[in-house]
């Protein structure tokens, strides 16, 4: 929800996944900068406080793979990146975004590099939720879940990156589209609810490609944000992400 923009992940079981846009390469590990949006710390999601590590470095630990896919296709990931399932990418609760992790399937030893670029996932038991494509090399789309083994790779030249924020302002986001138009209507559907605070934030994604972010606040606390996502589910307006900044 990190942009701690979190993103809920959970083992997806797809009935028709969409076409690949492009052949999935392996990510190499490289010196890149914190996410402007992604990495406060700490934040909450469904009643529990999560704190965002410092640094990737030394990061290692056993625990349950599961992976999502379909679902969240095109979606903005925590860091406010797309989310393309048929890249090698991950979600994870505290690393740094964006992270490198080698990721060991401990029965088999297949493993796979992916670049950590989201938050999750929030379900007990499962330490990090990789992308279909992750998923996929890792044999692991039938069962849904894998017993792995995760370690972090920093980049030659060790991890010099800010800290991660501790202070940014709270907001909620309902959604990314190419339209202008398409995000003045809902902010109009949420000014009906009596949402004043509702807004259109215009960016480009790292292709280049112009989007209009609609999005609520800024809100009190993290706290606010999550009664609010549950009141805007209930209105027919569907998952709300929390986003830092």
């Amino acid at each position: 929800m990190a942009a701690t923009c979190l993103l809920i992940g959970c083992a997806s079981r797809p009935s028709t996944p969409v076409p690949p846009s492009r052949p999935a390469v392996e990510p190499t590990p490289r010196a890149e900068p914190l996410s402007a949006v992604g990495n406060h710390s700490p934040y909450r999601v469904l009643g529990r406080t999560y704190r965002v590590m410092a640094s990737a470095n030394g990061y290692r630990e056993r625990g349950v793979a599961s992976w999502y896919g379909p679902n969240f296709h095109g979606k903005p990931t925590s860091n406010q990146e797309t989310f393309d399932m048929y890249a090698f990418t991950a979600a994870h609760r505290t690393l740094p975004l964006p992270s490198y992790v080698r990721v060991t399937r401990v029965d088999t030893g297949a493993s796979i590099v992916v670049r950590v670029n989201d938050r999750g996932p929030f379900k007990k038991g499962r330490i990090i939720d990789l992308s279909f494509a992750a998923a996929e090399r890792l044999d692991m789309i039938r069962d849904g879940t894998a017993q792995v083994e995760v370690e972090a790779i920093v980049p030659e030249g060790g991890d010099r990156r800010p800290s991660v924020a501790t202070a940014n302002s709270v907001f909620l986001q309902l959604g990314a589209f190419s339209s202008r138009d398409n995000a003045l209507t809902m902010v109009g559907r949420l000014r009906q609810k009596n949402i004043e605070s509702a807004l259109v934030k215009t960016t480009r994604d790292p292709g280049g490609q112009q989007l209009h972010r609609v999005r609520i606040g800024p809100l009190a606390d993290a706290a606010s944000a999550e009664s609010l996502a549950d009141q805007l589910r209930t209105w027919g307006f569907g998952t709300a992400r929390v986003i830092f900044e």
